[in-house]
């Protein structure tokens, strides 16, 4: 029996899935399809497609891997019972550091749409510290305002469509403009999913809080599966209805590619909304991964590969108000100093790594505990390596950067706690 405090099991599945669609329905579907659409032009369908597939890899993993070890964590526990200290370290490593930068870029995204000029970055830590006081008080306040939020988005995401389609949109034939889908060759298209994956990445949110899910063995599995369905087939509609608007160059011409395809008809009352709710996007992203990145921290703290003293859980609300608190205050540092508007390249290239190790750890495990055939982990496995290659190079340079850091640390940790015990 561990020695550590337990979180306390108060999501139910409707929660898991709220918290998973909180994720993926972030900021990544207002901005993710411009540079998408710079690589492949209308071969960024293509490419949603190859992502989504890869994502529904990972996520079957990801399931199968949660319904044997459900507990906080994710892909960094899962690394280390199925593989080693060194995947696991590796994994968690990719997800905390991706994934806080990704959350100060969140906050950045949030307050470019809602705050006046000048002021964004004192709104993105206003933001980031209420955010982190809702996930402080427990985990089933997190849930409450993910599902206000998704519900939101979800509306606004159906406005964008309607104003697309509808009598008075400006839906055409022109979205294989430029040459169709293969214009710009399978590099592109292949680079596009990389950069669309950032999108799909949220569903591990719902594996990393694994400890306080009720029944988690059958629960975080449909969770995951059910997640990822509504937001392939949310992204589909959005990148088939901005396609017909605007075109592959228009997409590639603007960073905001949803409000650009409803401005292009005649719906100019849904503009407000439309920034609205990528404004609330951002919040339900930015609310999930202050919950997951706290997790994966208490996981590694429990194993020294943090510092032991963020593996403390509040006696009253259950979380890991230590790490939580942590991150908040890191998260507010970078949005001070840096400008993360390339942060996708950069978090997709931690994420993938994150995923290849689920794959490698999912495939290990025996036949009682499997639920999918070890092909799809195969599969997955070798989609994540080729899409990292195919990231934008200075992403692969930082990200290489970050596991060196990772690396470096993990050893000098290592040799002085060998130092010590000598």
């Amino acid at each position: 029996m561990s020695s550590h405090p337990r979180l306390a099991r108060r999501l139910t599945t409707f929660d898991a899935v709220s918290i998973g669609l909180g994720s993926m329905i972030g900021a990544g579907v207002f901005s993710a399809f411009t540079p998408a659409a710079q690589a492949a032009g209308s071969g960024l369908l293509i490419g949603l497609l190859l992502a989504a597939a890869v994502a529904f890899c990972n996520a079957t993993a990801s399931a199968q891997l949660a319904a044997e070890y459900p507990t906080s964590g994710g892909t960094y526990v899962y690394g280390r019972e199925r593989l080693g200290p060194w995947p696991g370290f590796l994994a968690g490593w990719g997800f905390v550091i991706g994934k806080t930068a990704s959350s100060a870029a969140m906050a950045l995204t949030f307050a470019a749409y809602a705050a006046p000029a000048g002021w964004e970055r004192p709104v993105a830590i206003a933001a980031v510290v209420l955010l982190a006081a809702v996930n402080y008080r427990g985990v089933t306040r997190t849930a409450g305002m993910t599902r206000i939020i998704v519900t939101a988005v979800l509306m606004v995401l159906a406005i964008v469509v309607a104003a697309c389609w509808g009598p008075y949109g400006a839906a055409h034939a022109g979205m294989f403009d430029g040459g169709g889908a293969l214009a710009h060759g399978w590099y592109g298209i292949l680079q596009s999913a990389g950069l669309l994956f950032f999108a799909f990445a949220g569903y591990a949110r719902i594996a990393t809080m694994g400890e306080e899910v009720l029944n988690p063995r059958t629960a975080i599995p449909r969770a995951i599966v059910t997640a990822l369905g509504i937001v392939v087939g949310v992204y589909a509609a959005i990148a088939v209805s901005i396609l017909a608007v605007l075109g592959p160059d228009g997409i590639a011409s603007t960073p905001t590619p949803l409000a650009a395809a409803v401005a292009a008809g005649s719906w100019d009352w849904a503009l407000p909304v439309v920034g609205l709710g990528a404004a609330l996007a951002a919040l339900g992203a930015l609310l999930a991964l202050i919950a997951g990145l706290g997790r994966t921290s208490l996981a590694m703290a429990r194993e020294a590969d943090l510092p032991r003293w963020l593996a403390a859980v509040h006696p009253q609300f259950k979380v890991p108000h230590r790490a939580e608190v942590v991150l908040a205050v890191v998260i507010c540092l970078i949005i001070s100093v840096a400008d993360l508007r390339g942060a996708i390249g950069f978090s997709s290239f931690g994420v993938l790594i994150y995923y290849f190790v689920a794959n490698i750890a999912a495939y290990t495990q025996s036949r009682d505990n499997r639920r999918y055939p070890k092909a799809l982990q195969l599969a997955g496995a070798l989609a994540c390596a080729v899409l990292v290659a195919t990231l934008p190079g200075e992403s692969v340079i930082a990200g290489l950067l970050m596991f060196a850091a990772g690396a470096a640390y993990r050893l000098l940790r290592l040799r002085l706690g060998g130092a010590r015990k000598r």
